[in-house]
């Protein structure tokens, strides 16, 4: 039966925002409304602009930001259709859905996983996860956002490091839209990078002596600013759904988890297990950090809400994002939403760590996604992504097909898992031999160690992928 065509909006909601985001905020309080349904194909864009009197560029643009956010994809014969789940993940993104306000850069710190690997050499390709593609960056754009954002002179007033009211709103409106997560601006805390916000929880938190669950194998750089901050770390392995809450001990006084995409074998944890980790984390005070460090890019699944967005989670679960993974780390800026009795707690130990961020990179960003300008970003992102991880798969799929290859359905990155307790650190040196730099899976691991490659995707020319896939092939049965 073919899809039934919903006939649109008939105008959009009032307010100063721009006018694709306008429009994604009527599709989505339709969905929320039941009016349209997973399903339905959204009209031509043709037909919208001719119905709602706007340029038909406008409608493009919205209905790419819709499919960059999971709610929708294009289908066969050029319809865009409403993904299942969107519903569900639409309703934590319109509550406090309201306008966007808001109309040379130096990171504090580059955050990448590598922890103590050097820099590739002049020519090789380096593969390793953490990395976006930042020539996707829209020249005139990103000009622009630096224009708006550069003072006339060195040392203007009003700039804070602590507060970015332009960055937290139009932040907390492109997290309603884009992961589901109920905020508002005062919710939002701009850090220089996730590992700032890791360390204000702690502190926030007073987590200094206490036992902390981490995902194992898991993100090196929270275990580091955790155990820094005076925390016990303990590991609990993650299976094909991610960290199972069952596991959790009612010791640990908090738990960090990627959820969205477990990093690094890229696992979504299912929406029950969201559930039953947040219940449980209300029912024995614990604290809930969710790194959403890539939840931007997803393919061909239907959008999950955050575990912020789950009932109850305000109260227990801080939301963290950063700015590396969908533009650049150049930018040296990551968010944070902490749970609602946390923030007063965590701005307090922003300042006394001296933890801000630049005020200048949070005016530039806020330009971008205010203009609508992340939104584009995104979807030609999402798309080029797609393509760079298909080629891969198929490649690795053809050269190595005794391999698992996982965490394919998000990210920026995949895991080739090698059998037989490989020793996947050995296979990587031999990649780097042959100008091919990728991650250890073992790396990761605290308990048992698995073994395996992890490789980023992101900077990969589809062109290349057969020649990466024959020489993980040739580095996997080479003999010591």
């Amino acid at each position: 039966m073919p899809a039934r065509t919903w006939p649109g909006p008939t105008q959009l909601p009032a307010g100063p925002g721009p006018l694709p985001h306008r429009l994604v905020a009527a599709v989505l309080d339709a969905l929320v409304r039941g009016e349209l349904a997973p399903g339905d194909a959204l009209p031509s864009t043709r037909s919208a602009a001719a119905q709602l009197r706007l340029s038909r560029g406008v409608v493009v643009a919205a209905y790419d930001e819709l499919a960059a956010a999971g709610y929708v994809e294009a289908r066969m014969g050029g319809r865009t259709v409403v993904v299942d789940g969107a519903d569900r993940a639409a309703r934590p993104a319109t509550p406090t859905a309201g306008p966007v306000g808001g109309d040379a850069p130096a990171p504090d710190r580059v955050e990448e996983d590598a922890v103590g690997v050097p820099t590739p050499p002049a020519g090789d390709l380096d593969l390793r996860p953490g990395h976006a593609e930042p020539e996707l960056i829209s020249s005139r754009d990103w000009r622009a956002a630096w224009r708006h954002a550069i003072p006339d002179r060195p040392g203007g007033e009003g700039l804070s490091r602590v507060r970015h009211p332009d960055l937290e709103q139009a932040l907390a409106a492109h997290l309603r839209r884009f992961r589901g997560v109920p905020c508002t601006p005062e919710d939002v805390v701009i850090v220089p990078n996730a590992s700032a916000a890791f360390t204000l929880l702690a502190a926030a938190a007073g987590l200094r002596g206490r036992t902390v669950a981490v995902e194992d194998p898991g993100y090196r750089r929270a275990r580091v600013a955790l155990t820094e901050a005076g925390a016990r770390v303990r590991p609990v392995p993650v299976d094909d759904d991610g960290l199972d809450p069952a596991l959790l001990l009612t010791d640990d006084a908090a738990v960090y988890l990627t959820p969205a995409h477990q990093y690094p074998l890229g696992a979504r944890m299912p929406v029950a297990r969201r559930a039953e980790l947040v219940t449980a984390a209300v029912r024995e005070g614990r604290l809930v950090v969710e790194d959403d460090y890539d939840g931007e890019f997803r393919y061909g699944v239907p959008p999950m809400p955050s575990v912020r967005a789950v009932d109850g989670a305000a109260d227990c679960v801080a939301h963290v994002g950063t700015a590396s993974k969908i533009l650049t780390p150049d930018l040296g800026l990551a968010w944070v939403v902490p749970p609602r009795g946390l923030v007063g707690e965590v701005r307090r130990a922003q300042d006394r760590l001296a933890l801000g961020a630049s005020p200048i990179a949070s005016t530039a960003l806020a330009h971008l996604v205010a203009s609508g300008a992340l939104g584009r970003h995104l979807a030609r992102a999402s798309r080029l992504y797609r393509a760079r991880r298909d080629a891969l798969v198929t490649a690795l799929m053809h050269e190595v097909p005794e391999a698992r290859v996982t965490g394919v359905e998000a990210g920026l990155h995949l895991v080739v898992l090698l059998r037989g307790g490989a020793d996947d650190d050995g296979v990587a040196a031999r990649l780097r031999e042959r100008g091919v730099w990728v991650e250890p899976l073992s790396a990761y691991c605290l308990g048992e160690p698995r073994s395996g490659l992890v490789i980023g995707y992101a900077r990969l020319p589809e062109t290349r992928a057969p020649s990466v896939a024959r020489d993980v092939a040739r580095a996997v049965t080479a003999r010591p």
